[in-house]
C-alpha cells in the first residue's frame, strides 16, 4: 500500500534540501533513487530533468518534481536501470540505503548513470523498518552505517574519496540574513550556534556520504 509519510523530521529534510542546494548543478538532470511522493529538492532551483525510481508507482506518481519514474525492487533486479550511461549530473539515495541487499552493484549503476564530475548524495538517520533493513545495518552505531556506505562507493573503481558529513552548515549569507532579517533579535536568537545546537539534539541525528565520479566538479 502507497505511504504518503515522510519518514524523519523536519530539521533533517531541510539539512538535505540545503545539502541539494549547495551539491547539485542548477539545470543539472537528477535522479532521485529509492524516492516516494517528495523529493526535498529545493524548490526555487530548477532541474533540466528529475527522474524518479521507487518501490511503488501510486506513491511516484504523486510527486510534483519528478518528469519521469521507473518501479524496480533493487534488491531482485540491482542493475540494468533504464538511463544512459553518463547521463546524469545527481543521483540522490534519500533514507533507503540500509535496505539495498546488493549495494555494490546498485553503486556499479549509480557511476554508470553519472557524468564525469556528477555527485551522488545518500543520506540517512537512524530510523528504519527493522526487519527490512540489512542485519548489518540494524545495531550499528552512525559511524559504522557511515563507514559502510563509504565502502559501497569505495567497491566501485572511480568514485572520489567518500566525504561523511554530521551536519550542513548554511552559508554565511544566509546566517547573516537570519540574524538581521525581519524578526530581529528573535530571528538571530533562533539561529545561534545554541539554538542550532538544540535544534540537532532533539531531532533525528543526520548522516551524509556523498562522492562524485572521477572528480569534484566546481559549482
Amino acid at each position: 500500500m502507497p505511504r504518503f509519510v515522510k519518514h524523519v523530521d523536519v530539521d533533517f529534510l531541510d539539512q538535505v534540501t540545503e545539502l541539494y542546494r549547495q551539491r547539485i548543478p542548477e539545470g543539472g538532470a537528477v535522479l532521485d533513487l529509492c524516492g516516494s511522493w517528495v523529493s526535498h529538492l529545493p524548490a526555487e532551483v530548477y532541474y533540466s530533468k528529475v527522474v524518479g525510481h521507487g518501490m511503488n508507482a501510486a506513491e511516484l506518481a504523486r510527486n510534483p518534481r519528478l518528469e519521469a519514474f521507473f518501479v524496480r525492487d533493487l534488491n531482485r533486479e540491482p542493475d540494468g536501470w533504464p538511463l544512459v550511461d553518463q547521463s546524469l549530473d545527481a543521483v540522490l539515495c534519500c533514507v533507503s540505503v540500509q535496505y539495498l541487499q546488493q549495494p555494490e552493484r546498485v553503486f556499479a549503476e549509480i557511476y554508470r548513470v553519472l557524468k564525469p564530475g556528477g555527485v551522488c548524495i545518500v543520506t540517512f538517520s537512524n530510523r528504519m523498518f527493522y526487519t527490512k533493513a540489512i542485519a548489518a545495518w540494524r545495531d550499528a552505531s552512525g559511524f559504522a552505517r557511515c563507514q559502510l556506505v563509504r565502502q559501497y562507493f569505495q567497491a566501485v573503481s572511480g568514485f572520489t574519496a567518500p566525504e561523511v558529513l554530521t551536519a550542513v552548515p548554511r552559508p554565511a549569507d544566509q546566517q547573516q540574513q537570519g540574524r538581521a532579517g525581519g524578526g530581529g533579535f528573535l530571528k538571530g536568537l533562533l539561529n545561534s550556534p545554541l539554538a542550532r545546537l538544540f535544534r540537532r539534539s532533539s531531532s533525528d541525528p543526520f548522516y551524509a556520504v556523498v562522492a562524485y565520479r572521477n572528480f569534484r566538479r566546481e559549482l
